[in-house]
């Protein structure tokens, strides 16, 4: 890394605090992650210095203003090697995305009898406005398996990948079972049969390089606030000739050309799917974000991510009682790292380890088939990213050992 891991730590102020008096451990990235300083100071300055609406004014602050909201754009497209800044719209996060594609590509192009594939393991907002499309269309959808040990299964794939199929949508990151998609092979198969590919990019963006032309994916989706940047700021992708071929979702200023009393007409991309005054400070704060991770380089992040896991996860196999769920190699396995102890409820063990400083997620992480498909309720999640040690690592071993002891015979 350009930075040390300790530069890097000393960036995220919040780290260095803390919760039932012992130091804290965040490891709940996959939810969300801490902001560095330089974001924080990027939304400060466009506040104390450069506040005005965005592409309306002609006056210093707003062409200020413009000018920094349209490089975010920029940095959004080198970012993921979109071909051009037409193909980079700005929406509230991955949940807004993905409603979008459904509601603008999916309503013209979804009729009875069509078919649109996703998997077990995606996230509500990679299920949940497919399913209500194709209730609307009467559209069949349906579900890819899974392998044994998380993985998609790419031979059911390709059997439920058929002709009727018009869209395939699928995380490249499990938000659950920590696995990487193949996307690229997904959208081989999509595109064979004359379907387009949406990925759910939430939990693959912050974390590893992702290269839409490579992936040839017709769609991405991914939200800010999951790689650094603020809450409320997301980005679509979408190939241009099929984003100029997709109605608006919303209307009203900003993404009008020429309004008269019966009729209008709209802007070119990605200005036409912009309604309103669009979330300036969080596109700002975002480009930040892609400048801190640029910096560092999304290789480095993967690797650190992976050297984690590498550490961790043998150690949490290796608790006796201990479920862990996707692939338990290493190599296998992202920094999200779902598990459940016997006999106690994710609930009651993410408490016990806030008591012990360790911040975990429990529940069912927006995945409730995917719970049903492995027969759980909920799990406790760990997540680690750029500025966790091994230390932190270690901290959420032991305390997964001190909440186990304390169920058991009740004390620490």
């Amino acid at each position: 890394m350009v930075k040390s891991l300790n530069q890097i730590r000393n960036d995220f102020p919040i780290l260095d605090q803390k919760v039932n008096d012992e130091d804290l451990v965040y490891l709940d990235n996959a939810a969300t992650t801490q902001k560095p300083r330089a974001v924080v100071e990027a939304l400060a300055h466009y506040y104390y210095t450069d506040n005005a609406n965005v592409h309306r004014g002609v006056h210093t602050l707003a062409e200020r203003a413009t000018a920094d909201f349209e490089a975010a754009r920029e940095k959004v497209r080198a970012f993921i090697n979109a071909r051009s800044t037409t193909e980079v719209l700005f929406t509230r996060g991955t949940t807004t995305s993905l409603n979008w594609i459904a509601a603008s590509y999916g309503e013209k192009v979804i009729g009875a009898g069509d078919e649109i594939v996703i998997s077990y393991m995606e996230h509500h907002s990679n299920l949940v406005p497919w399913q209500q499309l194709a209730l609307r269309k009467k559209a069949t959808l349906k579900y890819i398996k899974m392998t044994a040990d998380g993985h998609l299964d790419m031979t059911d794939a390709a059997e439920q990948i058929t002709d009727k199929t018009k869209i395939v949508a699928i995380a490249q990151v499990s938000n659950v079972l920590g696995v990487v998609n193949p996307i690229k092979a997904l959208a081989k198969l999509a595109h064979e049969h004359g379907a387009i590919m949406v990925a759910d990019g939430a939990q693959s963006l912050p974390n590893m390089p992702v290269d839409v032309q490579e992936l040839d994916c017709d769609f991405l989706a991914f939200s800010g606030h999951k790689m650094l940047g603020p809450t409320g700021i997301g980005v679509l992708y979408g190939k241009e000739a099929i984003l100029n071929e997709m109605p608006p979702i919303e209307f009203g200023g900003e993404m009008i050309d020429f309004v008269d009393l019966f009729q209008s007409s709209w802007k070119e991309l990605p200005w036409k799917f912009e309604a309103g005054t669009p979330d300036i400070s969080g596109a700002i704060g975002l480009g930040a974000a892609i400048d801190y991770l640029s910096a560092i380089g999304m290789a480095n992040v993967q690797a650190h991510e992976q050297e984690l896991v590498n550490y961790v996860l043998p150690k949490l196999l290796a608790i006796d009682d201990l479920t862990v769920y996707g692939p338990h190699d290493p190599a296998q396995h992202t920094g999200v790292i779902a598990f459940n102890l016997n006999g106690l409820h994710p609930h009651d063990l993410a408490t016990g380890l806030d008591m012990e400083g360790v911040a975990v997620r429990a529940g069912h992480h927006c995945a409730q088939p995917l719970m049903k498909y492995l027969k759980v309720p909920a799990t406790a999640r760990a997540s680690f990213y750029l500025y966790n040690t091994k230390a932190d690592a270690d901290r959420l071993v032991d305390a997964i050992v001190a909440t186990k002891e304390f169920f058991k015979h009740g004390t620490v």
